[in-house]
């Protein structure tokens, strides 16, 4: 009997002490599990960081470049400000028939911008009128190539050949600068030069189409040189007089 007591004993013993090591087994499984798992979270949330600063630092620097590029944007405007001031400057020059001053103001403008094509179509036609036809044709040509349909250099284009008397070419730029504008001195340039040539009816013609825009064209046509071969005419009398 005592030996069976002993063995049940150990049987006992033996059972405590599985079910004790499946315990403590389970135990650290459990904290190993949970070990990993705050580390896991502690991973993530290391990761969400980073991503949120370098979201930030991204933000940041994309604001940097937006402000850059308006900086650089209102730089140019600012720019193009001055020059067409300057410009503004060198074609009240020439009007003022200050040709040469006019020349190299439209020059300084140039140089800052090679291609300001108003500058070149000013200082053509100062060129012109200051004795260089060559070189004024060049400039204006210039402002053409850069600026095709650009309506002043045509209508400068076209008053200086009238000036250098090459009527026709001075005509068939006329007509090209009404291609773009309906211009009342370009109608008056094709009349006066219908008045050099004594050509009444084309002379009346182009004249009424520019007082039709402008009526004072009348006072300047009275007193234009241009028209002193058809002033006597009596349609031209009726144009201006009426």
């Amino acid at each position: 009997m005592k030996s069976k007591s002993v063995k049940f004993k150990l049987i006992i013993f033996v059972v405590l002490s599985v079910m004790v090591a499946g315990i403590v087994i389970t135990k650290a499984t459990s904290n190993s599990k949970s070990i990993f798992i705050n580390d896991k979270v502690k991973d993530t949330g290391n990761k969400d960081a980073v991503i949120k600063k370098q979201g930030i630092v991204e933000s940041e620097a994309s604001k940097q470049r937006e402000i850059s590029k308006n900086e650089n944007e209102q730089e140019i405007k600012n720019k193009q400000e001055e020059l067409e001031k300057k410009w503004k400057l060198g074609y009240d020059e020439f009007f003022e028939k200050k040709y040469e001053k006019s020349i190299e103001t439209q020059r300084q403008v140039i140089k800052e911008d090679p291609s300001f094509y108003k500058a070149y179509a000013v200082e053509g036609i100062a060129l012109a009128y200051n004795g260089d036809f060559e070189k004024g044709m060049q400039q204006i040509d210039k402002s053409l190539e850069l600026k095709p349909d650009y309506g002043y250099a045509r209508f400068n284009k076209a008053l200086a050949n009238e000036l250098y008397n090459h009527y026709d070419e001075a005509i068939k730029w006329y007509e090209k600068a009404l291609e773009v504008e309906k211009y009342e001195w370009s109608y008056y340039g094709i009349a006066s030069v219908y008045g050099r040539k004594g050509d009444v009816s084309n002379t009346v013609k182009y004249l009424k189409l520019a007082i039709e825009i402008n009526q004072g064209i009348k006072e300047e046509a009275k007193d234009e040189k241009d028209f002193d071969k058809v002033r006597n005419s009596v349609e031209f009398k009726q144009l201006i007089e009426k």
